[in-house]
């Protein structure tokens, strides 16, 4: 199956949005005490994957950028060769 990078660049873009959509809801939902010191049920490592899947989805979303770019630009070549 052939794709559109375009498309691809898209939904790369989608698929990051809800990763971090999801990261940043675990964070909001993580136990604090009422001083917003920290609860006993806290850890700092709860934080870790959510922060990880919040980079993940920042790279995603650059990588997907980058492909939009490069097909616009093989797109402006493509059209001023036939010109």
């Amino acid at each position: 199956m052939i794709t559109n990078p375009s498309s691809s660049a898209v939904n790369l873009i989608t698929s990051a949005q809800h990763k971090a959509a999801d990261a940043a809801h675990t964070i909001a939902t993580l136990p604090v005490a009422k001083d917003e010191v920290g609860s006993s049920d806290f850890s700092s490592t709860d934080l870790l994957k959510p922060l990880l899947s919040l980079k993940e989805a920042e790279i995603e979303t650059s990588a997907a950028v980058k492909i939009l770019e490069v097909d616009d630009k093989i797109k402006g070549s493509l059209f001023e060769a036939i010109a």
